[in-house]
């Protein structure tokens, strides 16, 4: 598993047992708040890009 996807889901396991603990209305803070992280603009055309750029990689690659 790659170090960014690895990061990516321990901080949201992370977040998951952090709002688990501090009660529904904190989860769903926290979920709101990724949520909107994924869904910005920025976000988005990064995660564009890196599909871009793996799909050439793997073509290279073939």
């Amino acid at each position: 598993m790659r170090p960014k996807t690895l990061l990516l889901l321990v901080l949201l396991a992370a977040a998951y047992i952090l709002g688990a603990r501090a009660g529904r209305e904190r989860y769903e803070q926290i979920v709101g708040s990724v949520t909107s992280f994924w869904n910005d603009p920025d976000v988005k055309n990064a995660r564009k890009k890196a599909k871009r750029a793996a799909e050439k990689a793997r073509k290279r690659l073939a």
